[in-house]
C-alpha cells in the first residue's frame, strides 16, 4: 500500500517530463521511465498527450520541446548555409581588428563566425546582443565580453528592445560588424525584422568604422526595413560569388567592397 501512495499521478509525471525537457535538448523514454518509476508504455502515453497539445516533438526513442527543436533546427540550418563563404568573410573581418580595440558584433551566423575568428586576439572588448556569440567566445582568454541586456527575441538567441538600445548607446567602439538580411543594387542594407531596426542603427552609429558583413546570397535583394545607406558604413565584406554585374554597379557608386 505504501508503494501505491508514492506513485505519481499522470499530471505530476507530465510536469516532471516538462522540467526534464527544459533542462536538456532531448529526453529518452527509457530514462524517463527509470526516473519516474513507471513503464515505457506509460511514458509513451504521457508523451502522446503532450504531443497532442503541440508541446513536444517526438524523436526516435524520446522527445524534445517543440519550440526549442524548431528554433535550433532553424538556427543551425542558417549557420551551415554558405558556411565556407561565411568563414572566409570572418577571417577577413578578424584581420581588421587590432589588439586592444573595442568591437561591436551584430547578431547573426556570419558575425558568429567572426567571433570565433577573433578568439586569438588579445585585450579585445567584444560587445554584442547575441547569446550564441557569447557562448562561443566566453572562454577566449584575450576577449572581454559585454552582453547588452534587454528582452530575449522570440525565435532568435539574442536581445532586443528599448533597454538593449539604451545600452548600445553607452558605448563607443572602434569597429562594428553589421549583418544584413539583404543588400540592394544601391548598397542599402535591410532587415526583415522591425524589432531590431533601431537597435542595428544605434549599434552602427557609435562606431568609428562600420563594416557590413554578408555572404553573396544576400545581394540584389531588399526586405521590409532599410537599415543602413552606403553613406553610413565604410566597407562591405562578402565572398567572391557575388554577381560581377552587381559588384561593378556598387563600385561605380564608390562603395568599398572587399571579397573574401
Amino acid at each position: 500500500m505504501a508503494r501505491a501512495k508514492n506513485k505519481l499521478t499522470q499530471m505530476q509525471r507530465i510536469q516532471a517530463i516538462r522540467k526534464a525537457l527544459l533542462r536538456g535538448e532531448e529526453v529518452a523514454i527509457d530514462v524517463l521511465a527509470r526516473q519516474l518509476k513507471v513503464s515505457s508504455m506509460t511514458i509513451r502515453r504521457d508523451l502522446e498527450q503532450l504531443e497532442n497539445h503541440d508541446d513536444i516533438i517526438r524523436t526516435y526513442g524520446g522527445a524534445a520541446l517543440a519550440q526549442r527543436l524548431t528554433f535550433e533546427f532553424s538556427f543551425r540550418n542558417q549557420e551551415h548555409s554558405n558556411n565556407a563563404q561565411k568563414q572566409a568573410i570572418a577571417q577577413q573581418a578578424a584581420a581588421l581588428v587590432q589588439n586592444g580595440q573595442v568591437v561591436m558584433l551584430d547578431t547573426g551566423t556570419t558575425t558568429l563566425q567572426i567571433a570565433q575568428a577573433l578568439a586569438g586576439k588579445q585585450d579585445v572588448t567584444l560587445i554584442t546582443t547575441s547569446l550564441a556569440i557569447v557562448s562561443k567566445i566566453q572562454f577566449a582568454s584575450g576577449i572581454k565580453v559585454v552582453l547588452l541586456g534587454g528582452f530575449l527575441r522570440r525565435g532568435s538567441p539574442d536581445m532586443h528592445g528599448p533597454l538593449t538600445e539604451q545600452n548600445a548607446e553607452q558605448f563607443k567602439t572602434d569597429i562594428a560588424f553589421m549583418g544584413a538580411d539583404a543588400i540592394d543594387d544601391q548598397g542599402t542594407t535591410y532587415t526583415s525584422d522591425l524589432q531590431v531596426l533601431n537597435l542595428d542603427r544605434k549599434m552602427a552609429a557609435n562606431a568609428a568604422r562600420v563594416v557590413v558583413v554578408a555572404d553573396s546570397s544576400k545581394f540584389g535583394k531588399s526586405e521590409m526595413c532599410k537599415v543602413l545607406g552606403p553613406e553610413e558604413y565604410d566597407l562591405i565584406l562578402t565572398d567572391a560569388r557575388v554577381s560581377k554585374t552587381l559588384l561593378k554597379k556598387l563600385q561605380r557608386k564608390k562603395i568599398k567592397i572587399k571579397l573574401a
